[in-house]
């Protein structure tokens, strides 16, 4: 391995050596990762079951939730309590006359 003299380096020679350094890293740490996974993959297949299996993993969606407002006025104006509030909660509820609440299914 050639060593290298940091002291006379400029900052510029420095920062690019750093960026090549960074570069290596990662691509060292990515074929590392891909061949331990493709060993992990084969003991899984040699014991009859997945990696999927293995490891536990379920499948990674997020599921839909269930509106918990409506606008009596306009059945299509939902909301699922979660986020913003909706621009047409926003406007019935600034005069003070309703509540949220007012819009529980």
């Amino acid at each position: 391995m050639a060593r290298v003299n940091l002291e006379k380096m400029t900052y510029t020679q420095l920062a690019a050596l750093r960026g090549e350094v960074d570069r290596a890293m990662s691509d060292r740490q990515n074929a590392e990762r891909a061949e331990l996974r493709q060993k992990m993959a084969e003991m899984a297949i040699a014991a009859g079951l997945s990696l999927d299996e293995v490891l536990g993993r379920r499948g990674r969606g997020k599921g839909s939730v269930a509106i918990k407002y409506r606008d009596p006025k306009n059945l299509e104006n939902t909301w699922t309590g979660r986020g913003r509030m909706p621009r047409w909660m926003v406007a019935a509820t600034k005069g003070g006359k309703t509540k949220k609440e007012d819009f529980l299914i």
